[in-house]
């Protein structure tokens, strides 16, 4: 079967850190390739994808004393993407927390949250208890975090300290998540907790190269979704053949 090159355009907006936009992209590489199977063929089956990476938005690790210029540069980011997409994604967790109001700029381009895609996961799998790993102003629940309605969907375990695993993010975004402190400090945080499902809510926690069945990586979840939007035509437009 032929596929269209006017599919639906995505976009992933990143900087916090910028690891996590390559994770993301590697991600949706990887989703659209396990969606379409054996139809997947080579370069015209990928996505058609835009970036932009924004050093910026890593004031986000410290968001309530950084509200102002973080939503500055996410909203002109959101802006200036809006144009050349029809969905884009936040490579962020924390930064998630400005979807409703993205969402009120009315931009041309729609926004899938990680919070949206989270909530029907877990609602169709019938998962009422988790683990919230993430950085500070997310494992707050609070006004600052994505996740602050998370309580209303599932029971929610938090690590017993939440400031040693905010500086184990840290140590991914300066050293990188294989380096072996980092990924010790990160198993013994692991093994403290109880939940059956642990919510990887962080995009610089799964770039630590640990095993556990019970870790749910949010990104994947995201990727997923943004993989099934962009094998999808866009609206009114042209549709051809990419190999005829």
């Amino acid at each position: 079967m032929t596929k269209s090159l006017h599919r639906q355009r995505i976009g992933i907006i990143t900087g916090s850190g910028p690891e996590a936009g390559i994770d993301l992209w590697t991600k949706v590489l990887a989703a659209t390739r396990e969606q379409l199977q054996g139809g997947y063929q080579g370069d015209l089956d990928a996505p058609e994808l835009v970036i932009h990476s924004v050093p910026a938005l890593g004031l986000s690790m410290e968001l309530p004393r950084n509200d102002a210029a973080v939503w500055r540069s996410l909203a002109a980011t959101a802006e200036a993407m809006a144009g050349q997409v029809e969905v884009y994604a936040i490579a962020c967790n924390t930064l998630n927390v400005y979807a409703a109001r993205l969402q009120a700029l009315g931009l041309p381009a729609r926004l899938v949250s990680m919070q949206g895609v989270l909530q029907r996961h877990l609602q169709q799998q019938g998962i009422d208890r988790v683990a919230l790993l993430a950085s500070a102003p997310v494992m707050a629940l609070d006004a600052w975090s994505a996740y602050r309605e998370l309580p209303q969907w599932a029971q929610v375990e938090l690590p017993a300290q939440t400031q040693a695993l905010h500086q184990i993010i840290y140590d991914v975004k300066a050293k990188g998540g294989a380096d072996p402190a980092v990924v010790r400090d990160f198993e013994a945080l692991l093994a403290g907790i109880q939940a059956p499902v642990v919510l990887l809510a962080c995009t610089e926690l799964p770039l630590i190269p640990v095993r556990d069945e019970r870790l749910l990586d949010v990104t994947d979840l995201l990727a997923q979704e943004l993989a099934r939007i962009g094998q999808q035509p866009r609206d009114g437009g042209p549709v051809f053949d990419a190999r005829s």
